[in-house]
């Protein structure tokens, strides 16, 4: 009578094997020679083996999942990010988990006691922007469960992060706009205590310091990164006695909601006003003028996400370094700041 399920005990019978060869040649094992892992594979295939994981973790202690923790997925960003995790999570035999908290904080929570609840091997993070309590990531690190943050990082926790150069994009982006010949350059930035977001804010004051524009706090409006957040930032800045001639956005979809302003107010971009937003998510070169913005090499950066998570995962320390990944922004130059194209 044929067996509902192949063991390891059944390969390694058909093959005059130990089970213990046969599961390390299975798990690619340094010590199994290639031509004996061929020979396993092929008979494992042949009797439609099916490895039993839950036994396989509780031997290990592995599990091979890794949980993904975003604050959203209705932006493009961090489906982009996901998809360079999960690629080569794959190819290191790891499948992923992934919560979206939907940018509550409470959320957020369940979903770290989710994956601390499923065990999985490690966490890759980007904080809702509605965090200031870090308890829950505190609890992952003080379980030494490998924990990795990237785009949206905290401050003073001393976790490896994956981080695009924010302030450098920043200051390229401003003395973008002013090379373009806009001279009363606001931001509207994102909650700044979240250093992404600060970086930013950081790198378009060194740029107007740097060309000796004078700093006005009044062109600097503290948005919450959302499409009504650009539109009500612009509407504000419209209505000062000097208002601007350009504003540096935090990231595309306040971008988007400047230029939905300035449409309303019947303002022309780029002959009037200049637009430069930072992410290149997947609309901004769709839009009318198309938006200028920065390419964080989205898919690179949750690649360096996963590379960073699984070195800690693999490595024989259980201490958590402080490593930090720093990506190299890209401008990408379109129609909304390129006011000297303008014949």
């Amino acid at each position: 009578m044929k067996k509902s399920s192949v063991t390891l005990n059944d390969i390694a019978q058909e093959l005059k094997m130990t089970a213990a060869t046969v599961s390390r040649a299975l798990s690619d094992h340094p010590e199994i020679s290639a031509k004996t892992k061929d020979v396993v594979k092929e008979a494992a295939l042949r009797l439609n083996y099916n490895p039993n994981r839950i036994a396989s973790s509780l031997r290990s202690g592995k599990t091979h999942v890794i949980g993904v923790l975003i604050p959203t997925a209705e932006n493009a960003f961090f489906g982009s990010v996901i998809h360079g995790i999960t690629n080569l999570a794959r190819k290191q035999g790891y499948s992923v988990l992934i919560h979206e908290c939907d940018e509550l904080h409470e959320l957020e929570v369940k979903g770290i006691q989710t994956f601390i609840g499923a065990r999985v091997d490690g966490i890759i993070v980007s904080m809702s922007r509605n965090t200031l309590n870090y308890d829950h990531f505190l609890e992952v690190k003080r379980r030494n469960i490998p924990l990795v943050f990237f785009d949206r990082v905290p401050e003073d926790l001393g976790m490896p992060t994956v981080v695009i150069d924010g302030y450098k994009g920043a200051f390229l982006a401003t003395q973008h706009l002013i090379d373009q010949g806009y001279r009363r350059i606001a931001h509207i930035s994102g909650p700044v205590f979240i250093r992404t977001f600060s970086d930013r804010l950081n790198g378009y004051l060194a740029a107007l310091k740097a060309n000796n524009i004078p700093v006005e706090k009044e062109l600097i409006y503290t948005g919450n990164i959302s499409i009504e957040s650009g539109m009500e930032g612009t509407r504000h800045l419209l209505q000062l006695p000097q208002p601007p001639d350009a504003i540096f956005a935090a990231e595309d979809f306040t971008a988007l909601g400047i230029l939905k302003q300035l449409k309303n107010s019947r303002i022309q971009v780029p002959q009037q006003f200049g637009i430069f937003g930072f992410c290149n998510d997947m609309f901004s070169e769709h839009t009318t003028p198309s938006l200028s913005t920065m390419d964080q090499q989205t898919v690179v950066m949750g690649q360096e996400a996963f590379k960073l998570l699984y070195g800690i995962i693999t490595s024989d320390s259980s201490v958590i370094t402080n490593n930090r990944c720093v990506i190299e922004p890209i401008p990408i130059f379109r129609e909304s700041s390129l006011k000297t194209s303008i014949s």
